[in-house]
């Protein structure tokens, strides 16, 4: 056992709140200090999910991964920012400001998980954890220039994650390499009895590129279609072919659910979260009710007061979308077309490994720039939500920039095999180098 002393400047908003003193135990990240996104509880250290709502709430327990990381020795040096709830591609719905990219400061650090990859990406932690319900976690990385991977759904625990949308989110790690990320997925993947959609299936891997020669990497069209930069494209395409040249054979394929997978990620996360959200109503968590009228109007008042414009717009989506006559028209349609998508990538997996594509269409927005057009905020998540649909593994690695701003090589894997995109990742990194 033992403390550390954690005096990192933080000048990019990465953390809403900071452990100057941490304790660390023994074990592989033995004094390691990890940054924790504020979605994911930690005991007697306050838990917000970036919102006003429960500012002030400190959870009476660790979620399952705190546990593991205590276990393993780390030391938890704070809550990073994050888009309120989770909901947002910037960090910049967070009701404690905006979080800043390292690489260029007025330009947003990709979302939900900004803060997480902010305080990577400058330096001030090693590793930190965060959450992927629709790329929140490769976002990020791809605009922060750092590794970031979301395992399959189910091989982390998520208990003691604040939930969003149950079926689509997860906690994965991210870190400045790809060795960094296998480390600290090692320390926190594996079964959980207190979560029912966890799965057997713990992680003990060392990256290597041996497998690489003969590797079938498929390039679906779609994941160069309209709407990505065309300079990011040729970064990738390059990513690519760099691949390739290490004996990896490129198979262009197809995946024609792509044209319905953001409408069906976004009527199911926005309807999910609208039932998650419901339990917040001044009375068990966060700020007290002061109001004075009947619960229903003080109810009202104190969600209207304390849930930021995202959130509240997104709760609003999600109720239209289950309301009686409309849950066949959005929700039971979604739910057709998410299979279609998972229906997909079993048919591509038939024939290659590992699917590969942009992580983001572009680089990283500028600050303020997407906040008054939700719609094109929604669009740039083309890329990364049918990964979270299918509940498969998916890792992002930069690879390269455009006009000194990082983008992002995506590997996509089937179901419980994290060891094949990360093996690829390293692959990938080490001509990098």
């Amino acid at each position: 056992m033992g403390l550390i002393t954690f005096d990192a400047e933080d000048r990019w908003n990465a953390f809403i709140t900071l452990c100057r003193e941490a304790d660390h135990g023994d074990g592989p990240l033995a004094g390691v200090p990890v940054a924790v996104k504020d979605n994911i509880s930690t005991a007697g250290v306050q838990t917000t999910c970036g919102s006003r709502i429960l500012q002030g709430y400190i959870p009476p327990y660790d979620a399952h991964v705190v546990e593991l990381l205590r276990a393993a020795g780390a030391a938890v040096v704070g809550k990073t920012n994050m888009d309120e709830f989770g909901m947002g591609t910037t960090t910049e719905s967070s009701a404690f400001g905006p979080t800043t990219n390292p690489v260029d400061p007025s330009r947003v650090p990709g979302g939900s998980s900004g803060g997480s990859a902010a305080a990577v990406a400058a330096g001030m932690v090693p590793m930190a954890l965060g959450t992927d319900t629709g790329g929140s976690i490769r976002c990020p990385a791809a605009f922060c220039g750092i590794v970031g991977l979301k395992p399959t759904y189910g091989r982390v625990s998520r208990y003691g994650l604040i939930a969003y949308a149950n079926s689509l989110e997860g906690i994965g790690p991210m870190a400045r390499n790809v060795t960094d990320v296998s480390s600290l997925f090692s320390a926190i993947a594996g079964p959980d009895a207190r979560d029912a959609t966890s799965i057997d299936r713990p992680y003990a891997h060392t990256p290597s590129s041996d497998g690489i020669a003969g590797l079938r990497i498929g390039v679906p069209a779609e994941f160069f279609g309209a709407g990505v930069d065309p300079a990011v494209a040729e970064k990738v395409r390059s990513a690519i072919d760099s691949l390739a040249d290490l004996g990896a054979e490129i198979v262009e394929c197809s995946m024609p659910s792509m044209a319905f997978a953001l409408a069906a990620y976004y009527v199911t996360c926005t309807s999910e979260a609208s039932s998650n959200l419901a339990r917040f109503d001044g009375i068990r968590y966060g700020p007290d009710i002061e109001s004075k009228r009947s619960w229903h109007d003080a109810y009202q008042e104190h969600r209207r007061e304390h849930f930021g414009k995202e959130v509240r717009r997104r709760i609003m989506l999600g109720t239209f979308a289950l309301s009686a006559g409309y849950y066949g028209k959005y929700y039971a349609k979604a739910q057709a077309a998410r299979k279609n998508v998972g229906e997909d990538f079993a048919r591509l997996f038939a024939d290659v490994d590992v699917v590969a594509g942009p992580t983001m269409p572009t680089t990283a927005f500028a600050l303020g720039e997407k906040t008054a057009d939700p719609l094109s905020m929604y669009l740039a998540d083309i890329l990364t939500v049918p990964a979270n649909l299918a509940g498969v593994p998916a890792i992002s690695v930069p690879c390269g920039s455009v006009d000194g701003l990082p983008v992002g090589l995506q590997l996509i894997g089937r179901h419980c095999e994290e060891e094949r995109i990360i093996d690829t990742a390293y692959a990938y990194e080490e001509v990098r180098r």
